[in-house]
């Protein structure tokens, strides 16, 4: 039986050790669960100490996903939004997605989209070098329009052309996650909207109707519209209407409110921001839950943005007010965004672990797939 809501969850696919190019980052060959794993206490006495009940698992192994998949599925995670990255001309952690996701058994049983994170890389992943060269430039996250349209090809042939690719109205779903650098890498929004009538252009070819553009928000961002001098300013509601974007969403509640704090009081900024952007926004806005934010695991010194409060019972009162939306909201699909599946070292994640064990996974099942 289709569940009526769709529960999609973000994953940050760094949990594998089959990409070689995350060596850099994680030494161990087994990705960001070094970062997990070797968890220790701090100077200060903090200690991030969290366990994945799972073990450490890799996520490139498509016998791991047909586990995740069941388990995602039964709790009402229906939708996996992948994290996808392109850097030095060509992709970077696409194992759990190609070799993981896509090869287990019970793919099917759930739909995925794709969030092109196209944000610059650097030292954040390594826990030896953040605290100092946190952020110093790695790879570049923007692209010339030549990148761009390798990026779109390699969208639309190898994900756009899956059975289970998550679609709106027929029209397959890619979400932005940095709006202001893919226009930055394009040299302006007049030359964005050029690439993406392209890129429609190209989806159309290939046998959809049309491409559903989806923007990440992190509240209202000043945005050069030109690409090339400053004086031409915009905000993210401007930019959404000229990309002609189909809908938005956000990633994370930290984009756009103080973290360090407790949840509850959160929610309520949060509801403030969801009523904003109704009121502004031309376009439909998807209601984003995420579970928390620490990143202490990422770096060796403390780092005092921490949400406290944010049990598995107060979680279930933002899905809540995600429900009250959707419902709210009959005339678009009834998508909501979960940050996420497994960002552990942002200490934002679903999966079961020592702390709250399946809390955060029955919430969403009790809110959205028991009652009816």
């Amino acid at each position: 039986m289709k569940q009526r809501y769709d529960i999609a969850a973000y994953i940050w696919p760094a949990y594998t050790g089959n990409e070689p190019r995350t060596r850099m980052f994680w030494q161990e060959g087994i990705g960001e669960w070094q970062t997990v794993k070797n968890s220790e206490p701090k100077e200060d006495g903090y200690h991030w100490n969290r366990k994945p009940l799972w073990g450490y698992q890799n996520e490139a192994d498509p016998e791991v996903m047909k586990q995740q998949i069941k388990e995602a599925v039964d709790h009402g995670v229906n939708v996996f939004i992948y994290d996808w990255y392109w850097y030095d001309g060509r992709p970077f952690l696409e194992n759990c997605l190609n070799d993981g996701f896509l090869k287990a058994e019970n793919k099917d049983d759930m739909k995925f989209y794709l969030m092109w994170a196209n944000h610059d890389a650097n030292h954040l992943w390594n826990k030896d070098l953040s605290d100092t060269y946190g952020h110093t430039v790695i790879w570049r996250g923007d692209v010339a329009r030549n990148e761009f349209e390798n990026v779109a090809k390699r969208v639309i042939e190898k994900y756009f052309t899956q059975p289970n690719y998550y679609k709106i109205d027929g029209c397959p779903v890619f979400m932005v996650y940095d709006i202001n650098n893919l226009i930055k890498g394009l040299g302006g929004v007049e030359k964005t909207q050029q690439a993406l009538a392209w890129f429609r252009e190209q989806t159309k070819a290939a046998g959809f109707p049309d491409l559903h553009f989806q923007i990440t928000i992190w509240g209202e961002k000043s945005v050069n519209l030109s690409g090339v001098d400053s004086n031409m300013e915009g905000s993210t509601k401007d930019v959404v209407e000229l990309l002609g974007a189909g809908s938005v969403s956000h990633y994370q509640f930290i984009h756009f409110t103080n973290m360090c704090r407790d949840y509850l009081d959160i929610l309520d900024d949060v509801a403030k921001e969801w009523a904003r952007i109704d009121e502004q926004y031309k376009v439909p806005y998807f209601p984003h839950v995420s579970c928390g934010w620490d990143n202490n695991p990422r770096y060796r010194n403390f780092r005092p943005t921490i949400v406290t409060n944010n049990t598995p019972e107060n979680f279930e009162k933002g899905l809540r007010m995600a429900k009250e939306y959707v419902d709210a909201h009959p005339e678009q699909a009834p998508l909501v965004t979960i940050n996420s599946w497994n960002e552990w070292t942002e200490t934002s994640y679903l999966l079961p672990d020592n702390v709250n064990g399946y809390g955060y996974l029955d919430a969403i099942k009790k809110v959205f797939k028991d009652e009816k």
